[in-house]
């Protein structure tokens, strides 16, 4: 596994690949890696002849006030992971590789996308994103590149850059990774107390109970989001941040559950951001 820092390197690397014949899948990751990351690479691994995983902590999507200098990093424990998965390269460039000069070009998302979920109380969270994957598209030279279920708005915001910039690769989801309870598999888990950790199985039995609800056929979105919000706050130690249902293609609101959706939650557990999803089609 050849561990590469340096941008133009990388890219050197990428584009002998190419011209020997390989596909290469991209896993862009922010390190601290877990076995939802690794699922990623199995996936890669499963459509392309070479896999590379990215590890960079992006510091231009991370607001003032957030956890980027306490965000958790380990990237001799991510190469042991990785060596093991069979990847063969990993791009771990510093923050200066990435962001040399002090005024840097800036890719913004789609702005019906940016400003929901997770936007609207991240302001530029998601240019932070759409820039770094950009440049690492760039880096990388994919041909696949695979992005977790967990993060979906991210997914949906790359997918549509994807179509409007015509980059030439093929957006690929993997499915979220749960914890025997249910939990979400994130690297932010490590943070959280033994109660807070606890509590966090909420969110899962939360999106349990609304699917069960649609099953039985509860179609207003007001009344699902209603019966989770009620759930989620007999836990003491939760502060809501958003409760969605939104169309799973655009996040465009929606009034009545049908079609492809998206129950969409963010919830802090002491100061402890999780956030989960569950995609329903009805």
């Amino acid at each position: 596994m050849k561990v590469i820092e340096s941008p133009q390197e990388m890219q050197n690397w990428s584009r002998a690949q190419s011209r020997a014949g390989f596909r290469i899948g991209l896993v862009p990751t922010m390190g601290y890696l877990h076995e939802g990351h690794l699922s990623l690479v199995r996936r890669a691994q499963e459509l392309c002849d070479l896999v590379v995983v990215s590890i960079f902590v992006n510091p231009i999507q991370f607001g003032e006030g957030e956890d980027y200098d306490r965000y958790p990093r380990d990237l001799s424990r991510d190469l042991d992971l990785l060596r093991k998965e069979g990847v063969g390269a990993v791009f771990a460039p510093a923050v200066r590789a990435m962001y040399p000069e002090r005024e840097q070009t800036i890719v913004e998302p789609p702005t019906g996308m940016e400003n929901r979920l997770c936007g609207r109380n991240r302001p530029g969270h998601f240019r932070g994103v759409t820039t770094v994957v950009s440049k690492l598209f760039n880096i990388c030279l994919p041909d696949v590149a695979v992005f977790g279920q967990k993060d979906a708005q991210q997914a949906l915001i790359i997918e549509k850059m994807v179509r409007d910039l015509n980059f030439p690769v093929q957006i690929v989801r993997g499915e979220i990774v749960r914890e025997p309870d249910g939990l979400a598999m994130s690297s932010r888990n490590v943070y959280l107390s033994p109660e807070d950790r606890k509590d966090a199985t909420v969110l899962y039995r939360s999106l349990l109970m609304a699917r069960e609800l649609i099953n039985q056929g509860v179609r207003e979105t007001s009344q699902v989001k209603k019966a989770m919000f009620d759930m989620i706050n007999q836990v003491s130690s939760a502060q809501i941040d958003y409760i969605e249902i939104y169309n799973a293609m655009d996040l465009s609101e929606i009034q009545e559950i049908k079609g492809q959706v998206l129950l969409a939650l963010a919830v802090r557990f002491g100061s402890t951001r999780l956030i989960d999803n569950l995609l329903l089609e009805v």
